[in-house]
């Protein structure tokens, strides 16, 4: 197992403990990011596999993440969104190199306003992996590809998105 599959593996086991109970929001996501800089203290510069995509969207989702939970002032912010905008770059590389193929995404329903009507989910089957964006460039070609579902599903899931850090 090489360490990719460790970490997806620790990460499959946070996500179990956060689902049992056993962990709140802002611990899986501490945790997550110490595991992410643990493995990799920087994302991959290029991306030729799709592992090497979703660790880097894990990546830049983390440091916004960890950004957000503890930001105080509007250059974090812009900080925040330029991790976010790097996670949408390694998301639409991931749906890319997959050619499009094994991937359903729709928009989910969201409790919070400033995302209502924007999120949607990107369900990935042989990898195992929800990703979630707002980016109007990775909507516009999963339109294009015709999988993305119009109507408005519950998420995957659903409690984690919904619930605050």
């Amino acid at each position: 197992m090489d360490a990719l599959d460790r970490y997806f593996k620790y990460r499959h086991n946070l996500i179990e403990q956060y689902i049992k109970g056993d962990m709140s929001k802002g611990e899986y996501l501490k945790e997550n990011i110490d595991a992410v800089l643990n493995l990799k203290p920087t994302p991959f510069k290029k991306i030729d596999s799709v592992k090497k995509g979703l660790f880097n969207y894990q990546y830049f989702n983390a440091m916004a993440k960890d950004i957000k939970m503890n930001s105080s002032n509007f250059y974090e912010s812009k900080q925040a969104d330029y991790y976010y905008n790097k996670k949408d770059q390694a998301t639409l590389k991931v749906i890319e190199l997959l050619n499009y193929k094994g991937i359903s995404a729709y928009p989910i329903y969201v409790k919070s306003k400033a995302l209502k009507n924007k999120l949607f989910e990107i369900v990935i089957d042989d990898y195992n992996m929800i990703l979630h964006s707002t980016n109007e460039i990775i909507l516009k070609r999963l339109r294009e590809e015709h999988i993305f579902c119009e109507e408005i599903r519950k998420s995957v899931i659903d409690n984690y998105i919904n619930q605050r850090y």
